[in-house]
């Protein structure tokens, strides 16, 4: 059977999308988090590359931005020993300019380029990880502000707000929870299955989340002067780890039908050939996220840690233009 022209410029131009789209996946992949025992996968690794291959080349097909979606950005710790107040600082600013300095990076070899959406989870689960609603409203504003002051262009978000015309966050979130939430009995089953030895990617994975979480809830409920038991926190963090998780999956299903063509960023690790990327978000391997931590500025580099392992260093605090605590600065010795 003969082709034709037009299915011979097609099945041309498919390939290029195609090729195009391995070395998008490529440059993302440079800075992705993968869980330790995989921590040797190929940045082409064809499997990894096989789960968003078709939507970047339908991007590309279409002429359009590679789209990625990040559920990210929720508010900062109510942890003083961890940050340095409750609005972005340097942290969050070093980790928006790496975003968008990858989406520029991509547009070097494809002219539309790539953006990022920042879906903001603080008002999903605020009431469950101790952050007042008042600071989430300031966290989102900032953030806000900050890409439009650094001409973040190929950033924009999106947060619960943005449907919830009645700034009733309750109900918004009782909402999100009716329309997009699972039973609570079968996450406590997948949980459990995955800490075993499963091979399923899905109970592993809500394996590592909710241990993740729970040791995350337990550190930043451990502020200066709290008088509760170790032991009582723990307890406590495990059941709000569940509602936290139930939570950020239906917003993960939201914007997954909101945006049903993006690539899912992730900050949470991920094995080979996960429906997610994990991402690192300023650059280099760290486990940290911005909002659980503090900039330091090594001289030549923005490195993040815990506010009071900054302290203990020779560093003195940095104020931005605003005299509000930006960062600090690692004093090298002469």
């Amino acid at each position: 059977m003969k082709t034709s022209n037009n299915e011979l410029i097609k099945s041309i131009s498919v390939d290029r999308a195609t090729d195009l789209a391995k070395n998008i996946l490529t440059k993302v992949m440079q800075f992705r988090r993968m869980v330790e025992s995989e921590n040797t996968c190929s940045t082409t690794c064809t499997k990894c590359h096989k789960p968003h291959l078709d939507k970047v080349v339908t991007a590309i097909m279409q002429e359009k931005k590679v789209r990625f979606v990040l559920p990210a950005f929720p508010g900062k710790s109510p942890n003083p020993a961890k940050v340095l107040g409750h609005l972005p600082d340097m942290a969050e600013k070093q980790a928006l300019k790496f975003l968008n300095s990858l989406c520029k990076q991509i547009q070097e070899i494809y002219e539309q380029g790539a953006e990022v959406i920042i879906c903001s989870d603080g008002r999903v689960f605020s009431d469950v990880v101790g952050i007042s609603e008042k600071d989430v409203t300031s966290y989102q504003i900032e953030i806000d502000r900050l890409i439009e002051d650094l001409n973040l262009t190929a950033l924009s978000t999106f947060n619960l707000d943005d449907i919830n015309i009645n700034s009733d966050f309750d109900q918004a979130r009782s909402e999100l929870i009716k329309n997009y939430g699972q039973d609570i009995k079968s996450l406590k089953d997948k949980i459990k299955k995955g800490g075993k030895d499963s091979n399923n990617p899905e109970e592993i994975e809500a394996n590592r989340m909710y241990c993740g979480l729970t040791r995350f809830l337990v550190e930043d409920r451990m502020v200066p002067g709290q008088t509760r038991s170790k032991s009582s926190i723990q307890k406590e963090c495990k059941e709000k780890a569940y509602l936290a998780i139930i939570r950020s999956n239906a917003w993960t299903a939201l914007i997954a039908e909101k945006y049903p063509h993006a690539i899912r960023l992730s900050i949470h690790p991920q094995a080979c050939g996960s429906k997610k990327i994990g991402i690192q978000l300023i650059g280099i391997e760290t486990w940290m996220t911005p909002w659980h931590a503090v900039a330091v500025d090594t001289g030549n580099k923005f490195i993040l840690m815990k506010h009071r392992e900054a302290k203990k260093l020779n560093t003195k605090l940095v104020q931005d233009k605003n005299g509000r605590s930006s960062h600090y600065e690692l004093i090298t010795q002469n």
